[in-house]
This record gives structure tokens, sequence and C-alpha cells, in this order.
């Protein structure tokens, strides 16, 4: 049996508050809301190739990072490419974001948006 098409239509953060969030990302990237309803809000990227889609969750637990059982552990984080990392620092900084203590790499800097995921910016 051939496999299905199958295409990332994007990706769902949960959050305490999806309006919020969405807010911080819209600053962050620039790209449009999309999709606005009471739980749900949606960005789309500006090709129009993915999606990034926020979900309240009121039991939501910010996660540790690094990890440290038995706190809750991050499951996914998001990689951004940037033409210029101090530049994308210093943007995400005041959008909202919050640069780690702990930085794995020289060439990467680890952020958290304001409910506490994990993104990363990197040059390539």
């Amino acid at each position: 049996m051939p496999r299905p098409r199958m295409t990332l239509w994007g990706v769902v953060l949960d959050c305490p508050d999806a309006q919020e969030l969405a807010s911080f990302y819209e600053r962050l990237l620039g790209w449009a809301r999309e999709q606005d309803e009471p739980g749900w809000a949606k960005l789309r990227s500006p090709d129009a190739s993915t999606g990034l889609s926020f979900q309240s969750e009121p039991a939501y637990q910010r996660p540790s990072w690094p990890t440290q059982p038995p706190e809750q552990q991050m499951m996914i984080h998001l990689d951004f490419r940037v033409d210029d990392l101090e530049r994308a620092v210093e943007h995400a900084l005041a959008a909202g974001a919050v640069l780690a203590e702990f930085q794995p790499q020289d060439d990467v800097r680890v952020c958290f948006d304001p409910v506490g995921h994990p993104f990363c910016l990197f040059e390539n």
C-alpha cells in the first residue's frame, strides 16, 4: 500500500492563554494572525508554508530547561535561523523573550517565550 501524502501543516503550542502567546510570536516573527477564537490562535508564515498555533490549556505547566527531573520537561522546542545572531537576540528580548542562563553552544542562543517554551536562534 503506498504511503499517503502528508504535509506538516503547523505546530501547536499549549499555553495558559492562546491570544497572549500568539501576540508574542507576532512581535517576534512578524507573521499575520490567521485565526483568532476563544482558546485558539494561529499565525501563518509569509510564504504560507506552515503555521504556528496556540491552544489555551488551563493545566499548562511551564517546562524546565535544561531538564530537571521531576519537573515538567520540554517536549518540543522551535529553531529559528537568523541572519544576525546578536540583533536577533536583542529583537527577541524586546518582544518579550528571556535569554536562558544556560547556553550549550557558542553559535546558538536559547531563549524562552513568555510561558517558558524554549526556542533557539542560530546563524547559518
